[in-house]
């Protein structure tokens, strides 16, 4: 009680530096206690109140990963490996890019959402999700909602999570493209991960089967190989002109690579791969965390500017209520991790008891790095920061234009004073992180490897470092975010051959190779047309595609949390069920409203289709340019676009409402005991076992040897060496 006592008081104090206290400047490290400190109580208590009142593990339960093993895709895998697969998997470019652009709303609103909402809302949903989904052999959420919703919500369940699925998975890939584009060094370090990926699965399978940590070491040694040797790359003639790649280039390449890594077995690429970048990942917010206390940056960004109250502001439009929201979305909550958590995830899982460190603790981490790249981006100078991060559009993508720009926006800095920048600052600070420009980078990653950059260079100084911290962390992100691609495409593959199989049967067969070869063939022509549409837009694919990212990904929390609702209540849960109703109530509100402004908003920055028609009727005038668009081809295609947009915004709130409205119907009826049926599994011994926690305690650790001498005797029984 001491020791949770002291980290209380440390949480509020730093609570009190961020929310009351007011200064011309915050400090930084206040958000890392304030975060780290809400974390560990929330995980602590709450989540263990979750476990034990809702969820109820049972670890004499096989999971499917042992009743359903194939060495495919069913496969019990070390809660280590798992765990860096399934926060590898969850955290792309969201907890990246969203909190960069909702930093133009100033730091407070930002900070709150993060931090309280994935304690109540989106650790939550990822850790029900993945139980009911393991109870039910690792089902996608989509075919869930067709078992618990009947055929009706059912269906409008299925079109919701398979075209949400696929937006997210092409915004994704789109910031993965705009951070590598033209850039030989990120190209060539992101690209050595694949080959050490496959080693590291061939290792770990074949060599020496069962050595996580051996592996880990060498697999980190050849990241770091990776990370240096693309160095010497970039500044070699042939190095860039080889891996120096244009934006549509690099595109199709990642279309390419979305289809091969899922269909290959998910031992071989997908889980060593995501194992590899969760060491990069996890250390690199260590280490950044750890640079912001000992460096202590000052915060001159306002608590609340005034772009959360107008909604005008350069990197995106819109209030704060509700578009801080759906801006923030991984980190906060998020409706692809309930993809991912009822896809690759809840197939993988030893034991149900282990589902709370990977669900809820491992949105925790995520949150965490949420903050992280929060904190980088406001700690850069504003000035360089709304540069950076307003479209081509506005700064003319020179940094004359950019200085210009900025300097016409009247912003002003905690301390009252006004945000000004030059020419010469932007030109230097691009020669500085070593890129030829840093106007218009926008996406949000390049906006955060500049910010870690300036903090690791004021740790660790030196001639060429800030160059190397930029490239380190633009590479760190990219990897970030073909995690999620990948593991997002396998999850689309799996959630198409249920549908099929709902026409077809063979198609839920998992090991029907063809089948998986087609299923993943259409969910990738799915989201490449739309990478492809983005990366051609006119106006800039991710500041008008980012809107409907967000809006899309908390429609789909929304639906998660709704169909997680209907079970519990199901199992006769009656107060409880308020630990998912209240989050669910709260997404619902917010997205729906700010579904219905990107519809019917007559703001051409705000509204899709106010824009599709304001360019068309440019078009009929016999206008040749508009805008960012400078010539009618351009106009064409923003039409088509906005379109495009426009259509898939009104398809994702009619087919959310309908499951939502259909859900509360079913838990209502639940309450009255009408209506109650069970989807789950029928339950199967386990005849393994697995520690449930990171590290194993003294009995685990004990039970682990006698397994050990087990197998050694019976090697029969051990799932093909997976080490279990």
């Amino acid at each position: 009680m001491a020791i949770w006592s002291v980290i209380a008081l440390i949480g509020a104090v730093a609570w009190w530096m961020i929310a009351f206290a007011r200064g011309e400047s915050v400090n930084a490290v206040w958000f890392v206690f304030a975060a780290v400190a809400s974390y560990l109580i929330a995980y602590r208590f709450y989540s263990k109140y979750i476990q034990d009142k809702l969820v109820h593990p049972n670890d004499k339960r096989a999971t499917p990963a042992e009743s359903n093993y194939d060495g495919k895709d069913f496969v019990p895998t070390d809660r280590r490996i798992l765990y860096g697969h399934h926060f590898a998997a969850i955290a792309g470019a969201g907890p990246l890019v969203g909190p960069v652009l909702a930093a133009q709303m100033g730091y407070l609103p930002g900070t709150i959402w993060i931090i309280v909402g994935v304690i109540l809302a989106g650790a939550v949903q990822d850790y029900l999700v993945l139980f009911v989904s393991m109870r039910r052999k690792g089902r996608s959420l989509g075919q869930m909602a067709r078992d618990e919703l009947g055929l009706f919500g059912g269906i409008a369940a299925f079109i919701a999570t398979l075209s949400i699925m696929l937006i997210i998975v092409a915004i994704l890939a789109m910031v993965v493209v705009n951070a590598l584009g033209e850039s030989s060094w990120g190209v060539y370090s992101v690209g050595l991960t694949i080959p050490i990926a496959l080693f590291m699965g061939f290792y770990l399978r074949y060599l020496r089967p069962g050595k996580v940590m051996e592996v880990s070491v060498i697999g980190c040694a050849l990241l770091l190989f990776a990370i240096v040797s693309g160095r010497w790359v970039s500044e070699s003639e042939m190095g860039h002109a080889i891996f120096a790649l244009d934006r549509p280039t690099i595109a199709w390449i990642i279309i390419a690579y979305g289809f091969i890594a899922a269909v290959l077995p998910v031992w071989m690429l997908l889980a060593p791969r995501d194992y590899l970048s969760t060491f990069m990942k996890i250390g690199v917010i260590a280490m950044l965390a750890v640079a912001i206390v000992v460096v202590r940056p000052e915060i001159h960004v306002p608590a609340i500017t005034r772009f959360a109250e107008a909604g005008d502001g350069p990197v995106f439009s819109g209030k704060l209520f509700p578009f801080l929201f759906v801006t923030i979305a991984c980190g906060a909550l998020s409706g692809f991790h309930a993809m991912i958590s009822s896809g690759t995830t809840p197939k993988l899982v030893e034991k149900e008891s282990q589902t709370r460190l990977i669900g809820y603790g491992g949105m925790l981490m995520e949150s965490f790095v949420a903050i992280m790249a929060f904190v980088a981006a406001l700690s850069i100078d504003q000035g360089i920061y709304f540069a950076m991060n307003s479209s081509a559009a506005a700064t003319g993508g020179t940094v004359e234009g950019a200085a210009a720009f900025v300097n016409s926006l009247g912003l002003v800095n905690s301390d009252g004073s006004t945000v000004t920048t030059s020419a010469a600052v932007l030109a230097q600070t691009a020669t500085d992180v070593g890129e030829a420009s840093i106007v218009s980078r926008t996406g949000g990653a390049p906006t955060l490897a500049v910010g870690l950059s300036q903090i690791m260079h004021a740790l660790i100084p030196g001639e060429g470092m800030a160059s190397f911290w930029y490239h380190f962390a633009i590479m760190f992100e990219a990897l970030f975010i073909l995690t999620s691609v990948d593991a997002g495409t396998r999850v689309a593959r799996f959630m198409a051959s249920d549908a099929l199989g709902n026409i077809y049967p063979r198609f839920r067969d998992l090991n029907w190779r063809l089948g998986a070869w087609i299923t993943t063939g259409l969910m990738v022509a799915g989201w490449g047309s739309i990478l492809v549409m983005g990366v051609h837009d006119p106006l800039g694919g991710i500041n008008t595609l980012f809107p409907l990212f967000g809006i899309a990904n908390q429609l789909l929390a929304a639906v998660a949390l709704s169909i997680c609702l209907v079970i519990f209540a199901r199992k006769g849960h009656t107060w409880t069920l308020l630990i998912i109703a209240v989050p669910m109530l709260f997404t619902a509100v917010i997205t729906v409203y700010g579904s219905l402004l990107k519809i019917f908003d007559p703001n051409p920055a705000i509204g899709y289709w106010a824009n599709h028609f304001k360019y068309r009727d440019a078009i009929a005038a016999g206008e040749t340019s508009l805008g960012a668009a400078k010539n009618l081809d351009q106009m064409n295609t923003v039409v088509f676009n906005t379109a495009v947009q426009g259509s898939l915004s009104i398809l994702f709130v009619v087919c959310g409402l309908i499951v939502m409205i259909v859900s509360s119907i079913k838990t209502i009826q639940a309450l009255r005991g009408i209506g109650i049926i069970d989807t789950e599994a029928p339950q199967v011994p386990s005849k393994m076992f697995a520690p449930t926690g990171i590290i194993a305690n003294p009995a685990e650790r004990e039970l682990e040897k006698e397994w050990a001498a087990f197998y050694e005797k019976y090697p029969q029984e051990n799932l093909e060496g997976t080490g279990h």
